[in-house]
């Protein structure tokens, strides 16, 4: 039987369960390590959603970085908006070192190209982009991702971080919209 979750007017069903999230963050985290030995990278996360990836991913890392936080908006409801609004910017120098974004999900890409943009004019010496999900059947935007958890479907999902207007953030699991 499937596991349900009510989250305000909707329903949601399992997904993807932590245990498969913690296996798939391991894994992009060695890569991580490998690739980014000995460059002191940056971390920069995206708030609200990929709160809970940077933490795992955090504890997985296991060579010199940092961490700071941006936040974006970018969603209403279940649908992408198509505009990025910075609402809390950046307050660590990111001039010549490696930035990795750390992003809960891409979707259209519109979030990854407009955050890109704004971090490139800080004249990084390079930007990675780690992603807990990916959604290549909605990807509007030619992005490169360095790193990538999971691939899904085009399904509106909830939990581990990603929520419906505020809510579901909390689930250690992933539920996607059952209708």
């Amino acid at each position: 039987m499937k596991e349900i979750v009510t989250i305000k007017d909707k329903q949601f069903e399992k997904f993807i369960e932590f245990q498969q999230i913690q296996a798939a963050i391991h894994e992009i985290a060695r890569k991580i390590d490998n690739d980014l030995r000995d460059k002191n990278p940056i971390f920069v996360a995206v708030l609200n959603g990929a709160f809970m990836f940077a933490g795992e991913l955090m504890k997985e890392v296991s060579i010199p970085c940092e961490i700071t936080f941006v936040r974006l908006a970018s969603y209403q409801g279940t649908s992408t908006t198509n505009k990025v609004q910075e609402v809390l910017g950046l307050n660590e120098s990111i001039e010549n070192r490696t930035v990795v974004i750390v992003e809960d999900i891409v979707d259209s890409g519109n979030t990854m190209v407009a955050l890109q943009k704004e971090l490139n004019k800080l004249n990084p010496k390079e930007i990675k982009i780690a992603t807990l999900l990916l959604k290549p059947d909605a990807l509007k935007q030619d992005v490169d991702l360095d790193y990538v958890a999971l691939e899904i479907p085009n399904d509106f999902i909830v939990g581990y971080g990603l929520d419906y207007d505020g809510y579901g953030r909390n689930l250690k699991d992933i539920y996607k919209i059952s209708e």
